[in-house]
């Protein structure tokens, strides 16, 4: 596993879970024989740069920017919002990046639903997978059978 503040710089924390039997068999025909790829770009790099721009572009209401600045700092050892039997099970919380990524997670969510603002439910949306890298639990959380995507459901209550 990477430390703490490797983890942190991945924006989203996505789980992948193991195929299917189907599923694997399909990858295991289609990636052992002889034949190959036809491989056609689907973006140029000007594209890749355009759409960060227009998602970076998006306005984001102070409401919205501040809500995401207390949703991460309630999962902080300090925080006086958070609910008080959390306080229990949380080793450390997320550091500032988390609200940079919330915050872009919501921009880019945002314009895929085909909006141009970010609502509260955005950020709700992208929270689990911003946030469950960077959240530690503690042994009492484990004792208790406690999980991190529990922990931050409840932040979001």
């Amino acid at each position: 596993p990477l430390p703490e503040a490797q983890l942190d710089r991945f924006m989203l924390d996505i789980p992948v879970t193991y195929p299917t039997r189907d599923e694997e068999a399909e990858i295991v025909k289609t990636t052992t024989g002889t034949a190959t790829a036809e491989l056609q770009p689907v973006l140029t790099r000007e594209d890749v740069i355009q759409l960060q721009s227009l998602v970076r572009g998006v306005p984001v209401a102070n409401d919205v920017v501040n809500f995401a600045v207390d949703l991460v700092a309630a999962t902080r050892p300090d925080a006086g919002g958070r609910p008080q039997e959390l306080h229990k099970f949380i080793r450390y919380g997320a550091s500032p990046r988390a609200t940079q990524c919330l915050v872009l997670g919501g921009k880019a969510r945002a314009l895929l639903l085909g909006r141009y603002h970010v609502d509260f439910e955005d950020i709700r949306a992208v929270a689990p997978p911003v946030l469950r890298h960077r959240l530690a639990l503690n042994f009492h959380a484990r004792t208790e059978g406690v999980t991190i995507d529990q922990v931050i459901s409840r932040l979001l209550e």
